[in-house]
Parts: structure tokens; C-alpha cells; sequence
């Protein structure tokens, strides 16, 4: 990371914005603006900042892709790599092992469980292979560590725990493997819980075993993250956690009401919790997007040809699968939202919790990405809006990063297990 920031720089970034006055706009209060001479780039560079969910494992066995290169997301689609990381000044992140829902039977689950296990190994033979570059992070001190070194720290989460099908104790082989924080469900009900865009309700929330995966996640000392999740198994979640949750990637209802985002009464319950709200960057989430008939047709086409989404378990055919849809994707791009858009989110959603329950995410190679924003490189812009809106310094290094470690470090003192020492892991 770039870190050659001098002590006077250093001294202007701590004195110049003093934590601000507030002024107030219709019902919602916010910082008044300040005049500072902070360098919104320098400053971005002297703080460390975390994304909390990276799909860019997703991409790691692309023969067209290469972390240690510089690619571009005009020429193909990708979000992520080690120049980019550095351009944005991202210090690290979780990285995702996320798993296609398919069936709720034996064989769904075989499958999903080789898929998981494979997707974890494969950041952890990325970050072998880049070990001069990055460094697996188990813990928020981890995290210090590898950062104070010039390195990127690789966090591990789960997307969607169908990966385990009805054994809870797989999530400790996932957790030796480096996992710490783990998101039940994803666009499909599953054996754990109800997901918030599924048309069908089965549990009214976590079924019991659910419940059993949440009090498994305390004992082991993983985050919980309720993005994804319909609001009442994020209650749940809320309730039955011993430690606060996160949701990983999530919008506000209060902008766009979707499904899949946040509203303000349950927004508040995750604050009052100390649970923390990364503001996620994906488009589809921040407001109603022109329709795209000619994308809607061909993609239907695809999955007519591919069957159910069980059937793309299978590494080949998922392959397949994925070069088809690229090949959609670049002859009918999918309508975008806007940066502005997703700081209207954002303003707002500070606006009910304050800075000490929001965090950032752009859902980058996960389909998330706007205009104004559409890779990693991109995020200063982030810090120079807040701190143009009048965010002290210590609010935007909590938003980066300071927030989620806290959730970590308290998951970590609120471990109960006593199977597995520490030193397996490092």
C-alpha cells in the first residue's frame, strides 16, 4: 500500500476536521459541511480500508484472468485484481466462497459441499502463490499485522451455508480453513433459513437447524451476516446471536424499497444490537433499472438450455455456463445504476445510525459496480464525498474498516470453543 504520507500530512489529517456540527435537512440530520485542506487522497491512503465482500474467488480458475495484472472491467468485466487493489488503496477484505443454490437432497448437497471446499482452496492457493503481495488474515489483529507489512489481508466468508447441507460441523473444517464470517442463505430458501427474495415463506425465519448454525458460528467465533436474509431470520439472527451481526453487502428500503434491502425500524434494532451495515454498491438494489428486454430473452434462453441451478454445481458445466452468460453480458450489458444514487443510500442510512453502524462494500465481480463507480480503483471517491459532506477523520476510518474489525474482535472474545487451538489456523 501506498503509505509515504508524511508526519505533517499526518498531523493536517488529524487536526483539520474536527468532528463536525450538525445541521439539519427536512427529517434527517447531518454533518455540516466543512472547509478543510485535507488531501481527500492522501487521507484515503493513511487509513485502513476494508471492503467486506469480494466475489472475485469466483474468477480465480479463469484462464482469462490473473490477480497480479491489471485488467479492466470495459474489456472484461472484472473488478478486482492487485493493481486495482492498490490504485484504490484497499488494504484488504473478505473474500468470498459463495455456492450456487441447487437442490435440498443428497446429492445437491455433495455437490455443493465439493464446490465450497474447492472455493476455499482456491484463496487460499491464491494467496500461496501472491505471498510477497497478500497474506490470509485470521483475526482483526491479523489484519494490523499484514497491513503494517504492505501487504493485502485475505479474509475468508461463506455466501449461502447450503455448502454444509444438514451437518452444522462442517462449518469447523471451514473455519481451520480460515472462516470467519458466514451468511446462512442467498436468493433461495434453504436448510438454514428463509432468504428475503424468495416468494415463499418456509420458517418465518432460521428453521432449527438455523438456530443449531448460529450458536455454532458463536462457538467457533464467526461473524454472522444477515445479508440476504429475510428480515425475520435476520431477527433472528439478532436475537439468538451472542454477538452482534453484519450485514455484508445491503441497501435501504427507505431509497429503493426491494426485498433484498434494509428498512429503517430494522435498521435501527441492527444499530441498537451494535451490528454494523456495509452500503452495498450493486445497482439492481439501489433503484428500478430500465428494462433490457433483448439480455431478459437471452438469459432465459441460457437457462433453458442449462436446466435448474442445481445442475450448475458441476465445475464444467458451470464453466460452460459462465462463458455463455460473459458472452450475454458483453453483446447486452445490464442496465447500471449511478455513483450519486448509491450515496443517497449511504447519506441516508448515516443519517438514522450514525457512522458507528455503516460500512462499505461494492459487491465487486459480483455484479455490483455503477456508473461513477465501476471497479475497485474507484472507492477514493468514497472518502473524498464523505469528508466533503463533513465526516470527521475517525468516522471514516470507522466506516472502512474500524466498524467491521470491531464486530471481529468482539466475535473473537465471545469464542467458546475449545476444540481447535488458534495456532491451527496460522
Amino acid at each position: 500500500m501506498n503509505r509515504t504520507i508524511s508526519t505533517l500530512m499526518v498531523a493536517m489529517a488529524l487536526t483539520a476536521c474536527a468532528p463536525p456540527l450538525s445541521e439539519t435537512t427536512g427529517s434527517q440530520t447531518v454533518p455540516a459541511k466543512l472547509e478543510t485542506q485535507l488531501d481527500p487522497n492522501g487521507f484515503h491512503n493513511s487509513i485502513m480500508v476494508f471492503d467486506s465482500h469480494l466475489d472475485t474467488p469466483a474468477l480465480f480458475h479463469n484462464d482469462d484472468y490473473t490477480f497480479s495484472d491489471r485488467q479492466s472491467w470495459e474489456e472484461d468485466g472484472s473488478q478486482v485484481d492487485y493493481p486495482r487493489m492498490i490504485e484504490g488503496g484497499l488494504d484488504g477484505g473478505f473474500w468470498v466462497i459463495y455456492t450456487r443454490q441447487g437442490l435440498l437432497d443428497e446429492e445437491g448437497y455433495r455437490i455443493a459441499r465439493t464446490n465450497g471446499i474447492m472455493r476455499q482452496a482456491s484463496i487460499r492457493e491464491l494467496a500461496a502463490k501472491y505471498h510477497d503481495k497478500v497474506e490470509l488474515a485470521f483475526t482483526a489483529d491479523d489484519a494490523d499485522r499484514i497491513v503494517a507489512k504492505g501487504k493485502i489481508a485475505i479474509f475468508q466468508s461463506m455466501e449461502n451455508a447450503y455448502p454444509f447441507g444438514e451437518d452444522v460441523s462442517m462449518l469447523e473444517t471451514f473455519y481451520v480453513g480460515g472462516l470467519r464470517m458466514l451468511g446462512p442463505v442467498h436468493f433461495s430458501n434453504n436448510q438454514f433459513a428463509d432468504s428475503s427474495t424468495d416468494s415463499e415463506v418456509w420458517y418465518d425465519g432460521l428453521s432449527p437447524l438455523g438456530e443449531e448454525l448460529v450458536r455454532e458460528a458463536n462457538r467457533l467465533g464467526i461473524v454472522l451476516d444477515g445479508s440476504h436474509a429475510s428480515d425475520a431470520a435476520t431477527r433472528d439472527m439478532i436475537a439468538l446471536s451472542t454477538t452482534p451481526i453484519i450485514l455484508s453487502h445491503t441497501s435501504t428500503k427507505a431509497i429503493y424499497d426491494h426485498p433484498r434491502n434494509i428498512d429503517d425500524e430494522l435498521l435501527l434494532e441492527l444499530a441498537e444490537s451494535g451490528g454494523v451495515i456495509q452500503m452495498n454498491i450493486f445497482g439492481g438494489y439501489l433503484e428500478e433499472l430500465a428494462p433490457n428486454p433483448e439480455r431478459a430473452a437471452a438469459i432465459a434462453e441460457l437457462s433453458e438450455k442449462y436446466g435448474s441451478s442445481s445442475r450448475l454445481m458441476d465445475e464444467a458445466t458451470y464453466q460452460a455456463w459462465s462463458a455463455e452468460y460473459g458472452v450475454i453480458n458483453a453483446a447486452y450489458p445490464r442496465s447500471r445504476s449511478t455513483y450519486e444514487k448509491f450515496m443517497e443510500h449511504t447519506f441516508h442510512v448515516l443519517s438514522v445510525v450514525g457512522p458507528d453502524h455503516v460500512g462499505i462494500s461494492g459487491d465487486f465481480d459480483g455484479g455490483g459496480g455503477v456508473d461513477g463507480m465501476s471497479d475497485i480503483s474507484m472507492i477514493p471517491r468514497i472518502t473524498s464525498d464523505l469528508l466533503a459532506a463533513g465526516y470527521s477523520e475517525e468516522d471514516i476510518q470507522k466506516i472502512w474498516s474500524g466498524n467491521m474489525l470491531r464486530l471481529l474482535r468482539q466475535t473473537e472474545a465471545a469464542r467458546t470453543s475449545t476444540l481447535i487451538s488458534p495456532d491451527v489456523v496460522n
